[in-house]
């Protein structure tokens, strides 16, 4: 499995006033009602979603196997200071040393407040085996003190191209010097049509310096939604498709003392979703063989409550782990791995996909036509977007309340589901057992 990158920067304190005041600002930059981690999450994709390519425009991506991140550029309406962090899906906040993003109409003045959407990757040369750490922007939501949700894909493309990426690349080439000291390398992800998925296929992923994790299907006339977006389609291999649980350890009894449990004895290894806020509830088990537990012994590492990701194996007719993903605080919410399942079951294969490759471009084109052919729309008197003022104390935006797309649910029927009842319960006990913590 590729290496998980770790998040660099300075963790702003959790429950501090600059970690509260930054979640604030955040929110009022995005127009919401909340201030929880403002990234959009996709659905895993079915085989009726092919129909949605066929209706709608798409553009499909790789997607990137690093981890999920926010770039924010925050820049102080009076002083000009300008700061950048990284936010991850814990929603909390790491700030960058290093980085300067300049203004697109002029290079001397400092971005104003921006919000970028990306992907951490690790890169390895093939040749020199030499690490980079990337930061691959795919979308934005705030531009320059511009909020862009509202807007259509492409035109958020367009400004991260124009606004963020082109004029910091720009400042790179004309000095040098200033490259040496970027704590990463940026990058604006290539994006192709869908009907073209081949590229992504047979150019794009094998000439990956990262790992892969499959495709990323965007509506290009969608808004950006924060939270889980129907419009956005993870494709994977159904034998390729995971779920991120929580994984608890049930020890059975003692033969002699069955009231105790026995801690040297292999384990029960329980796949436990979460259903919201505290509560897990239990899924299935995991598939460990005894020499995968020896392992886990010796690691010396703790297994216990953390989240794993895992695939379904044929062969034993189970859950099989992958790696740890410290990076999610929480394992798949229980409607998420409903969704996951149905595409495991009802999973798209690649030369499916491929094969209704004419059939998306035949339906784009035509869209295309079709709007071609309409009269131009009158003329509106228009007004320049109001800027987002972002200085401290000043009051917040008025709150956007967008309307709620509805999601259709394929209906199949799913393989897999939860098991009965353990009959061994959580028990109490040492922190470490025959030298491994629980």
């Amino acid at each position: 499995m590729p290496r998980i990158p770790d998040i660099p920067g300075s963790l702003i304190p959790g429950r501090s006033d600059q970690e509260r005041w930054l979640r604030q600002h955040v929110a009022r930059l995005c127009q919401l009602d909340h201030e929880r981690f403002p990234g959009s999450q996709p659905v895993s994709f079915s085989t009726n979603d092919i129909e949605k390519l066929e209706s709608q425009d798409y553009w499909v991506c790789e997607k990137s196997d690093g981890v999920r991140v926010l770039l924010l550029v925050q820049t102080d309406s009076q002083t000009k200071a300008q700061s950048v962090y990284l936010i991850d899906r814990h929603n909390t906040y790491r700030e960058v040393a290093g980085l300067f993003f300049p203004h697109h109409e002029n290079p001397i003045n400092p971005l104003r407040n921006t919000l970028v959407d990306g992907e951490l990757v690790i890169d390895v040369d093939p040749r020199t085996k030499q690490e980079t750490l990337r930061f691959l922007a795919f979308d934005c939501l705030v531009v320059d003190d511009q909020n862009v949700m509202s807007r259509t894909l492409d035109k958020r493309y367009g400004r991260l191209q124009a606004w963020f990426h082109k004029p910091y690349s720009k400042m790179l080439q004309d000095h040098p010097q200033v490259r040496q000291a970027q704590p990463f390398e940026i990058k604006v992800k290539d994006v192709q049509a869908s009907y073209n998925v081949d590229q992504v296929f047979e150019r794009d992923i094998p000439n990956l310096q990262h790992g892969n994790d499959g495709l990323i299907y965007t509506c290009v006339n969608t808004p950006y939604t924060s939270g889980t977006d129907p419009n956005i389609l993870k494709w994977k291999p159904p034998s390729e498709n995971s779920i991120d649980f929580k994984l608890v350890l049930r020890f059975p009894p003692l033969p002699e003392k069955p009231s105790l449990p026995d801690y040297c004895a292999k384990p029960i290894f329980q796949l436990h979703t979460w259903c919201g806020g505290k509560d897990y509830a239990l899924y299935d088990v995991m598939e460990v063989s005894d020499e995968e537990w020896e392992s886990m012994k010796a690691s010396g590492e703790q297994m216990d409550d953390r989240i794993v990701e895992v695939h379904w194996d044929t062969s034993v007719k189970g859950w099989r782990m992958m790696r740890f993903r410290d990076d999610k605080p929480n394992g798949n919410h229980q409607s998420v791995v409903d969704n996951i399942i149905k595409s495991i079951a009802d999973g798209v294969e690649k030369d499916n996909l491929l094969a209704h490759s004419n059939s998306i471009r035949n339906a784009w084109k035509t869209r295309q036509s079709q709007v071609s052919s309409l009269p131009p729309p009158p003329l509106l008197p228009s007004k320049p977007p109001p800027l987002l003022q972002s200085g401290y104390g000043q009051p917040p935006t008025p709150l956007s309340h967008r309307p709620s797309i509805p999601e259709r649910i394929p209906d199949v029927k799913a393989k897999y589901g939860p098991l009965g009842s353990s009959p061994w319960s959580k028990v109490a006990g040492p922190a470490m057992v025959a030298g491994m913590y629980r």
